[in-house]
């Protein structure tokens, strides 16, 4: 009987790889910029760049963390992190957008600009949090059936 070893470290660049993030990187953008478009700024205070920042990192802790509890990263289980983790939600957060945006806020108030940009990360943090504690219940409770 053989042991089953799981390669660690980054994936190889492969096509197949490659491909998945880009498809799933496009989608993410596109997402982006649909709401992005589709809600305005509350003065110079970017609403849609913080709420999708702040979505975008819930929604990874929650992803990361299923797909953790559910297997070691291969095969099926690493598709899904490149196209959904790595792809779709790599492309529709934006940390360039958080800069520009802060960037455009330190012409009026470098308080504001502050608050923004700390506020962004805080609340990120807390919902990669809060992320990674909603997917390990529902990892539990898959896993329990």
């Amino acid at each position: 009987m053989g042991v089953t070893r799981v390669a660690s470290g980054p994936v190889p660049l492969r096509w197949d790889a490659v491909a998945l993030v880009a498809l799933g990187g496009a989608a993410g953008t596109a997402a982006r910029v649909a709401i992005t478009l589709a809600v305005p700024s509350v003065g110079a205070f970017a609403v849609a760049t913080f709420a999708i920042n702040v979505v975008g990192a819930f929604l990874l802790g929650m992803l990361l963390e299923v797909l953790a509890r559910r297997g070691p990263d291969a095969g099926r289980l690493r598709s899904i992190r490149l196209l959904l983790g790595t792809g779709f939600l790599g492309g529709f957060t934006t940390y360039s957008a958080l800069a520009t945006d802060t960037a455009m806020l330190t012409g009026g108030d470098t308080g504001t600009a502050l608050a923004y940009s700390l506020g962004t990360l805080l609340i990120g943090g807390v919902a990669t949090w809060a992320g990674i504690l909603i997917g390990s219940r529902l990892a539990g409770r898959r896993m329990a059936r």
